[in-house]
């Protein structure tokens, strides 16, 4: 029989842990023996108001099954408040699960500037000062764990969603090159991008729809994520209704024209079909790997 995965004595920090997602994981680290830095807001889908209601709650459920949790409802923009509350609790920090969010959805040409900022921030800037603020304590400690939260959105694209689907992206290119700086210090960081019934899609999907994609079926693979003897580090997997699959970039071979001469755009246009061609495609998967046909 395998051994059971806990966390005893690790500090887990979920931000937007008061519903949906970030509730289900706070949830699950609790009952695994971790320390749990509950965050929530507690604010509207589109980012506003506040309230203290959901975080107390899922503390109150973490605590009743005999776990330890403390509540935190800072915005994740004040990254350094909510990191403080698990040093001035618990004293330290392992794990962070990046989960925060909102929506402003609108197509891209109705779009204001307000809308694509608050999104930007909240998404991508939020879960840069969580991580900011926690990582020299990671680095200290030669220890960390770190999950972000990205979407189909932002791999795929989708209409009206432009601010979203590019904070979305923009966390696996922040999670691509912190795992690369973090490799050396024992700090881990890989991304999810999860397929699940929240505030945000609870309007989208019918019903039945919704019933495959309990948050209860993400969980688990951040659980692994965030565990010390997962040894993976800059991973990108898509998860939901009991699915779960590594995702990576692609590269055609390409054609190379060569630095001798000056090739024109009708030698663009003449080798296009070959520059598309996926044909035995290639996978770098880290910077080196992708320039050396460049600098080769």
């Amino acid at each position: 029989m395998a051994e059971d995965l806990r966390f005893d004595n690790r500090v887990v920090i979920v931000t937007g842990a008061g519903s949906g997602l970030g509730r289900q994981h706070a949830l699950m680290f609790g009952a695994r023996g971790a320390r749990v830095v509950v965050n929530d807001l507690g604010g509207d889908l589109a980012g506003g108001g506040r309230s203290s209601a959901a975080a107390d709650s899922v503390v109150a459920e973490i605590k009743a099954g005999g776990g330890a949790a403390v509540a935190n409802y800072d915005s994740v923009v004040d990254g350094a408040k909510i990191v403080q509350t698990a040093l001035d609790t618990f004293g330290t920090i392992d794990v962070v699960v990046n989960n925060a969010g909102i929506l402003r959805d609108s197509s891209f040409h109705k779009m204001s500037e307000e809308d694509w900022n608050i999104v930007i921030r909240v998404h991508l800037t939020g879960a840069e000062a969580v991580t900011r603020a926690a990582w020299p304590i990671m680095r200290d400690k030669t220890y960390g764990r770190v999950v972000m939260t990205a979407s189909s959105s932002g791999i795929y694209g989708n209409f009206g969603q432009a601010n979203y689907s590019a904070a979305k992206l923009g966390l696996v290119g922040l999670a691509n090159t912190l795992g690369e700086e973090g490799r050396a210090k024992n700090i881990l960081v890989n991304t999810i991008a999860p397929f699940a019934a929240s505030r945000m899609t609870k309007d989208l999907l019918s019903p039945e729809d919704l019933a495959k994609v309990k948050p209860e079926l993400v969980s688990p693979l951040v659980g692994w994520l965030s565990h010390e003897k997962c040894t993976d580090t800059k991973g990108l997997y898509e998860v939901g209704a009991g699915f779960i699959a590594k995702f990576r970039w692609e590269r055609s071979r390409g054609h190379k024209f060569g630095t001798d001469s000056v090739f024109s755009l009708e030698d663009v246009a003449r080798q296009w079909s070959k520059i598309g061609d996926f044909t035995d495609a290639d996978h770098p998967a880290v910077l080196e790997d992708a320039t050396k046909v460049v600098f080769g």
